[in-house]
């Protein structure tokens, strides 16, 4: 399956879900902890201002990542799980989700808002990330689903009645292990491993 444009999008958007909260925190006023408590940020004349120096920015850019990261989060534990393949090899790869966008996410921790320059160079890397990331075919490779129990397997596996051996990268929210048999769709270039359901074993 390939990711159609405004949906690749929303995918590579979720994965900078821990920049976008960098960002957030940077562009924080700390000042504003000392002053009193004021909730009518959105009543005129109230007096009371978000203690954001950007907050549209900020809070908008973060509310976008993180409703694009539900959204990803969602695709995944609906996504259908059509194949039934058997799994001959199973390596767990517990770092090398990590590599794949939270370097980038590091590298901008000194930039803010404020900083027009530094902000409108970022937009033009992420465009180029996103587009290199998009023609790779591992988009859907979000470091940020570790916290949510995801895991990257290197796999070697076969359709049954093919004795045929392919090899490839799964995503899989539990443990798989070789030997046993799974339902699976792919995204790109990547495996979603799915569980049998009862069905599929009362076939079997």
């Amino acid at each position: 399956m390939q990711f159609r444009l405004p949906v690749a999008i929303v995918v590579f958007l979720g994965s900078y879900l821990p920049l976008s909260l960098i960002l957030l925190a940077q562009d924080f006023d700390y000042s504003s902890v000392a002053r009193p408590l004021c909730w009518n940020f959105f009543v005129p004349n109230s007096g009371c201002s978000l203690p954001f120096r950007n907050p549209v920015y900020s809070i908008g850019i973060f509310a976008v990542c993180v409703a694009c990261f539900v959204i990803t989060l969602g695709a995944l534990s609906v996504v259908r799980a059509k194949r039934e393949i058997a799994i001959r090899e199973a390596k767990y790869l517990p770092a090398e989700l990590m590599n794949y966008t939270l370097p980038y996410v590091v590298s901008f921790m000194s930039i803010d808002y404020q900083e027009t320059g530094k902000f409108i160079g970022l937009l033009i890397f992420l465009a180029w990330m996103f587009w290199i990331v998009y023609r790779s075919g591992q988009l859907v490779l979000n470091p940020v689903l570790i916290a949510f129990g995801w895991r990257l397997y290197e796999i070697a596996y076969s359709y049954p009645g093919d004795d045929k051996l392919y090899n490839g990268l799964a995503l899989s929210g539990f443990p798989i292990e070789g030997g046993e048999r799974y339902r699976h769709t792919a995204i790109q270039d990547v495996l979603i491993i799915k569980k049998q359901t009862e069905q599929d074993h009362a076939r079997a």
